[in-house]
């Protein structure tokens, strides 16, 4: 049995609204930052972030000086987006859409970027060509993903164990995080691709603290657990997300200190002839 797209996307702004993302996005706000600076947001560029949620690469291109819209599929996060904004005095035009079917025309922005974003659209493919498609010629756009390896990564393998399977077709969202995974989605003819790894680090009083917190906080880990609970696995799968913190934790004592890998994708869309 196929996708069945438009139940998905209901299951991802369900999962969204979930918890608190505005508070999981501080772990990762320097990410956004950084997208922003490598998409070169500045006066006179016109910027889409897509998949934008609580405004992680938005905010700081505007308040670098670009002209930014901001796409979103929950209406949750444009809202706690918009309330951002607003405190940090700068303009973005917020839309409520969808990445598999951006509501612009084609060349309409010189940069368009996606962190933790675009990853999750169900068909890849589809959202990358809309990515393409509404860069103008010359343009850039910026995508960061989280790797297989990092330990996003390997906990989306955890949870998806106890998980029921996903329909046919479904590509992991992590594979944008995969060199080769994302040459075969934006390498369209005359598309220049370049990669960059990266690190995040994330830190918190204890392993189980930091578990316990995302399980407050992060949608995904609050509709895992109460699913779980309801089934009598999650004391199993508590323990599965005890261990792989335990392994990649650098802190010394008891405290929890990882890094984050992701992968940075800058595409240059090719020039007019």
């Amino acid at each position: 049995m196929g996708i069945d797209v438009e139940g998905f996307k209901q299951g991802q702004r369900a999962m969204w609204t979930a918890g608190d993302y505005a508070e999981v996005a501080q772990r990762i706000a320097e990410v956004g930052e950084y997208v922003a600076r490598r998409a070169g947001a500045g006066p006179g560029v016109e910027l889409l972030d897509v998949a934008t949620g609580s405004g992680n690469v938005s905010i700081p291109a505007a308040r670098a000086g670009a002209k930014v819209t901001a796409l979103d599929l929950t209406p949750k996060l444009l809202e706690v987006q918009a309330e951002r904004a607003r405190e940090a005095g700068v303009e973005v035009q917020l839309v409520e859409g969808d990445a598999e079917e951006l509501p612009f025309a084609a060349a309409s922005f010189d940069r368009v970027t996606s962190c933790f974003g675009v990853m999750f659209a169900p068909r890849q493919q589809v959202a990358a060509g809309e990515l393409l498609r509404v860069v103008r010629p010359g343009g850039e756009i910026v995508v960061a993903a989280w790797t297989p390896e990092s330990i996003v990564g390997r906990l989306f393998r955890v949870t998806a164990s106890y998980m029921p399977p996903p329909p046919e077709g479904l590509q992991p969202p992590v594979l944008w995080g995969v060199e080769e995974h994302v040459r075969g989605l934006l390498g369209a003819e005359g598309v220049e691709l370049s990669f960059e790894r990266r690190e995040v680090v994330f830190e918190g009083e204890s392993v189980e603290g930091w578990i316990d917190r995302d399980e407050r906080i992060l949608g995904p880990a609050v509709m895992a657990k109460a699913m779980l609970e309801q089934q009598g696995r999650y004391e199993e799968y508590r323990r599965e997300l005890v261990e792989l913190h335990q392994q990649v934790n650098e802190a010394p004592g008891g405290g929890f200190r990882a890094a984050a890998e992701y992968l940075v994708t800058v595409a240059r869309a090719p020039a007019e002839a």
